[in-house]
This record gives C-alpha cells, sequence and structure tokens, in this order.
C-alpha cells in the first residue's frame, strides 16, 4: 500500500493531469473503510446533538461555531474506548471518522443557520412559530439546494485550482494527528471536551434547573444576583451592565479570540453605558424599562454597522468575485468523453440536477402558499442563490471567511428595491433572503468539510453522500429544538435575544417602507453605524497592520443587539486564554479548543434539556 501523506504543495498541470496527480499521490482507494453505517450514524448523532448547541448560542448571542473538530474528537473517542471495552474489533479508519465529519458539519450546521436568522425574526414579527411540517419541509428542502450546489463548484475550485479552505485544511490535519503515534492526543483530547461538557453541564443546571427538584431553591443565579445588588443599582441592571455566571460564553471568548471579544466589550460599553442612558436622559424610554425596550433603540446601529461592513468586505474580494464568473463557465464543461477514473469518484452532475428541480420546485411551492411570494420572485431567490454560493464558497475558499452577513443582507436589499411596500412585505423580503442566503451558504461551509476529504484521500462520492445523509437527522433536530425553544421562551427577550434575527428584522422593516415611522436618532444610529462599519473595513483593506488595534465592526456592531454582560463573559474567555499561552503554552494549545467546545456542548444541551424537563414537569402537574 502506497504511503499516505497530505499534500503541501499545489499540483501543476491541465486539470486532466492535476485530478490524476492526486489520484496517484493522495486518494486512499477502496481497500479502507469509508462509507460504513456506523461513520453515517455516529456522525448523524452527533451532528443534531450538536446542532442544538448552535441554536441555542446562536439564539442567545448570535454566533456560530462548526461543529466538524468537535464531532472529530468525540467520535474517535468513543469508538476507540468501545475497541478497548471489546465492544468492536477496531476503531474507525480515518476515512470513516471524515465521513462521519461529513455527515456531522450537514447535520450540525447546514440544517439551522437560518432558523437563527430569517425564521427568528419572523417569530418576532408575528407573536408566533410557523407549523411544525412546514418549517421541517423549509429547512430540509433548503439543505438539498445547498448540498447539491456545492457539486459542481467542487470540481472546479478544490481539484482544479485547489483553494486552500484554510479551516478544511486544518480538520483534515487534526485527523491525521488524531489516528497517528496511537491516538494519544485524541484521548487526551477526548477527554478533556467530555470533562469541559460535564462542568458546564453541571454548573447550567445549579444555575437554571434546581427548581425542577423544588421551587424557589437556592441556585447559583441567586447568588449572582445577590452580588449584582451589592454593586449595581436597579437602573443599570434593566441596563445589562451586571455580572453573569455562564460558561458557556466564557468558551465561546476562548474560541472567538481577544481582538473579537474586546471589540463586543468595547461596542456593548458604548451602547448600554453612553447610548442607552443618553436615551433614557431624553425621556424616551423609561430607565426602568428592561432589555426588550431598550434593544428596539439600539439594534439600528449595530445592524447598520454590520451590514456595511458585511456588504463593503465583501465588495473588496472583488478578484475572488471576477475570478468566480470567470470561472463558471467550466463548471459545467467537461467535454463530454469515456468516463474517466475521477469521473467515477465525483459525485454527477445529474445529482446536482435533480437537486436543484426538486429544491427549487418545493421551495418555490412553500413560499408561495405560506407567504403568497409570486412564482416569479421564488426563482428568482434561486437564481441569485447560484451566483451567491459561487461567489460565497471561493471567498470561503481564499479567505476562510464565510460571509454570512453579507449574503443575507444583498437578497434583502435586491428585492427591498424590486418590490414595493406594503402588506406582507416583511415577510416576502425575509423568506427570499432565507432561500437564497441559507442554500449559498450551507454550499459554501459544506465545500470546507469536503476539502478535509480531498486532502485526506476520500472518496468525493461517498462523502458527498454522508453529507446528503446528515440532513435528515439535523433537519428533524434542529426543528423540534427552535420550536421547543420558541414556544417556551419568547425570542427578543433577556432570554433569548436572538441578535441575527434582530438583524434581518430591523433590515426587512427598513426596506419596506418604515424609515419614515422611526425617530430621529433612531435614523442617526443607522447613519452612524453605516459610517463606523464603512471607515473600519476600509482602513483595514488600505492599511492591514492597523488591524490589530481596531476593532472588529461586526463584532462591534452585534454587541449593540445583545446584553452588556455578554461582551464582558467573551473578553474574560479570551482573556484566559491569553493568560494561558504565557504560562502554560503547551498545555493551552493543546486543549484550549477541546474544553471550550466540551463547555459550549455540555451548557447548551443541559439547558435544552433542563427546558424539556420543565415542560415535562408542567405536564405532569396538570394531569395530576
Amino acid at each position: 500500500m502506497k504511503e499516505y501523506r497530505i499534500p503541501k504543495q499545489k499540483f501543476v498541470g491541465t486539470p486532466e493531469e492535476i485530478e490524476r496527480q492526486w489520484y496517484e499521490q493522495v486518494y486512499r482507494g477502496d481497500s479502507m473503510k469509508q462509507l460504513t453505517v456506523r461513520a453515517v450514524v455516529t456522525g448523524a448523532v452527533l451532528g443534531s446533538i450538536l446542532s442544538i448547541t448552535n441554536l441555542y448560542i446562536g439564539l442567545k448571542a448570535g454566533w456560530g461555531f462548526g461543529v466538524t473538530l468537535t464531532a472529530c474528537i468525540l467520535s474517535y473517542t468513543l469508538w476507540t474506548a468501545f475497541q478497548k471495552m471489546g465492544l468492536t474489533k477496531e476503531p474507525m479508519t480515518i476515512l470513516e471518522n471524515n465521513c462521519m465529519q461529513s455527515a456531522a458539519s450537514s447535520s450540525g450546521y447546514s440544517t439551522g443557520s437560518t432558523l437563527v436568522s430569517a425564521f427568528a425574526a419572523l417569530v418576532m414579527i408575528h407573536g408566533e412559530t410557523m407549523n411544525t411540517g412546514l418549517l421541517l419541509c423549509w429547512v430540509f428542502f433548503m439543505a438539498v439546494l445547498g448540498v447539491t450546489m456545492a457539486i459542481p463548484m467542487k470540481r472546479q475550485m478544490i481539484n482544479v485550482e485547489q483553494l486552500p479552505f484554510p479551516t478544511g485544511t486544518a480538520a483534515a490535519e487534526t485527523l491525521q494527528i488524531l489516528h497517528s503515534s496511537g491516538g494519544e492526543k485524541g484521548i487526551r483530547a477526548g477527554i478533556a471536551l467530555l470533562a469541559g461538557a460535564v462542568v458546564a453541564a453541571v454548573s447550567q443546571f445549579l444555575v437554571s434547573g434546581m427548581d425542577l427538584i423544588k421551587e424557589g431553591m437556592w441556585n447559583l443565579e441567586k447568588l449572582v444576583d445577590k452580588v449584582n445588588g451589592w454593586l449595581f443599582n436597579s437602573v443599570w441592571q434593566h441596563r445589562t451592565v451586571e455580572l453573569s455566571w455562564d460558561p458557556i460564553f466564557l468558551a465561546a471568548g476562548a474560541i472567538t479570540g481577544t481582538r473579537v471579544s474586546l471589540s463586543m466589550l468595547f461596542g456593548g460599553t458604548l451602547c448600554w453605558c453612553i447610548f442607552i442612558p443618553y436615551v433614557q436622559s431624553k425621556g424616551l424610554v423609561s430607565e426602568m424599562a428592561g432589555y426588550r425596550e431598550l434593544v428596539q433603540w439600539s439594534l439600528w446601529g449595530g445592524a447598520a454597522c454590520m451590514v456595511s461592513a458585511g456588504i463593503l468586505s465583501f465588495l473588496l474580494q472583488w478578484r475572488s468575485i471576477l475570478n468566480s464568473f470567470s470561472s463558471l463557465g467550466t463548471l459545467f464543461s467537461r467535454k463530454k468523453k469515456e468516463e474517466s477514473i475521477i469521473d467515477k469518484l465525483e459525485a454527477p452532475m445529474s445529482w446536482f440536477v435533480i437537486g436543484q428541480v426538486v429544491g427549487f420546485t418545493a421551495l418555490a411551492i412553500l413560499a408561495h402558499y405560506t407567504f403568497g411570494m409570486a412564482w416569479w420572485a421564488s426563482a428568482l431567490a434561486v437564481v441569485m442563490t447560484f451566483f451567491l454560493a459561487l461567489v460565497a464558497s471561493r471567498v470561503t475558499g481564499e479567505t476562510d471567511i464565510t460571509p454570512t452577513g453579507a449574503m443575507g443582507k444583498v437578497v434583502q436589499l435586491t428585492y427591498g428595491a424590486i418590490t414595493p411596500p406594503g402588506p406582507g412585505a416583511v415577510d416576502l423580503n425575509l423568506a427570499s433572503a432565507n432561500i437564497a442566503a441559507g442554500a449559498a451558504l450551507a454550499s459554501a461551509d459544506l465545500l470546507t468539510d469536503i476539502k478535509s476529504g480531498y486532502l485526506l484521500g476520500a472518496n468525493p462520492r461517498k462523502q458527498f453522500l454522508a453529507q446528503f445523509l446528515g440532513i435528515f437527522s439535523g433537519t428533524v433536530f434542529s426543528v423540534l429544538g427552535f420550536q421547543l425553544m420558541v414556544t417556551k421562551v419568547e425570542l427578543g427577550g433577556s432570554q433569548f435575544p436572538a441578535p441575527g434575527g434582530q438583524t434581518w428584522k430591523a433590515v426587512a422593516e427598513a426596506m419596506s417602507g418604515g424609515l419614515h415611522q422611526m425617530h430621529a436618532i433612531q435614523l442617526w444610529s443607522i447613519g452612524i453605524g453605516l459610517a463606523v462599519g464603512v471607515i473600519l473595513t476600509l482602513i483595514m483593506y488600505f492599511w492591514p497592520k492597523t488591524k490589530k488595534f481596531l476593532p472588529a465592526p461586526t463584532a462591534l456592531g452585534l454587541s449593540w443587539t445583545f446584553h452588556w454582560y455578554y461582551g464582558l463573559l467573551f473578553a474574560a474567555g479570551a482573556l484566559i486564554v491569553e493568560v494561558g499561552k504565557r504560562t502554560k503554552k503547551s498545555f493551552t494549545e493543546e486543549f484550549n479548543i477541546p474544553i471550550a467546545s466540551g463547555v459550549i456542548a455540555g451548557g447548551s444541551i443541559m439547558a435544552v434539556l433542563i427546558i424539556v424537563l420543565g415542560i415535562l414537569k408542567e405536564q405532569l402537574q396538570n394531569w395530576m
């Protein structure tokens, strides 16, 4: 068997020569297990569970984290443990783990991203969620559209152009480390992840689960409230300027990094300690008003900053955009000749066509009968989806930054410009952007996962099938989790601020003729937010060395849509890691991601479990 190595240099030559070099030097063949039942089931289960963590933290802070590395570490640890206990003869192969990673990625990430944005916005507008059956259909067919849309782009961007997709490359190298040297690092990472999950789960229960044992029982939240009473008066606490104990956001800051986390704290301080007191001093809102009332004043500046920075950053990638369209013809221009070895390995174009036809037809019907969207508008959304996916995939491949905010806002602004204001205009704006941005971003993120398989020598057709199979369980878990959370807890309040939904809602309302109804302070906020986003983005583009000294505009804007203490927790987590790097560098570098991922997973899952148990307890009491 040939010795395997992750390629460090690009292959050169014609497209056919490049693909032949990959086949001869990297492809592992069919002798190693890859698409197995245990790989797909493990990926679907882990991805579905982790989709709940992304859903939870997305509704809390508008942030999302990839599930790939967490799933890989958990999967490797579980199957290695099963082998040691005699429950299986062998652990997963590296290609099985890659296949598991593909199922987990599509299950845990591609199915839930629009739930915390467009669908959350619809819930806040109408005060109720969509029918569960309809929501399942929406999420599933958008995922189908996104997964199959990646098929033609994969061969051009990954095989021929060999775009770096840095996160995908890092995931491949991580898998290589897990499966080398006896897997000692993998075992240590798995133990660290599980330990973090247990600690966070216990902490979450002590904060919000004690009432399940006995109403009014002591909990950590009461202790924190007492400390806040000593440190802050009630006016500042209503402005969310207080302390909070939530390890999830400490872990989120540990992963996010110092610059972004400090940007959140800086932006939050400007918002809640300066802007909100100014609004209150004008008598526009009571000093005792809570988060829900106050955020209606602050979100406009924050959303404007995120929108302008996101779209301008996207447009400044003009070379990538031009390259996307210049290579458009090659996506479908494979010469009709005898099928090559590579052709037999790649997902066929017929799968792309079937997926697009099925996805478009289903979404057009759903949009028409759910929101009254015209057929031409649905068709335009799908056409825009393809071009947005083309650009988003290339930008992700070259910069490792998926332009999430920009994609949705481009579609919202487009539909706002071509559709007249009136009844239902907000819903139509959100629905159209939901279709186009959701599927486009799913395809870009899944190409990152496919890059890992390319570097590891996996069979791309089998990897695609694992991704496709993952969306079934991911759809069910993410939708049912969303329905559970929004039914029990009202969106837009203190428990679930839903920053992503707030931003989508604000843009939809503004584009649907609502600007003339706004107060002058809100309009000034929009203008200043737009200017700040543009200025910061241009300075960092033309003078990149200044980047480390300037706040990140997206994080700055986001902090105006959630609580002040979120930014404090993010910053604290990031600073803990910085101290760790200076005192225990090797330990911090090895265990930061596993521990933080475990904390996010354990805390989020326990929070959702507490909601479920609360509902069951209430039903049991009613029955008795």
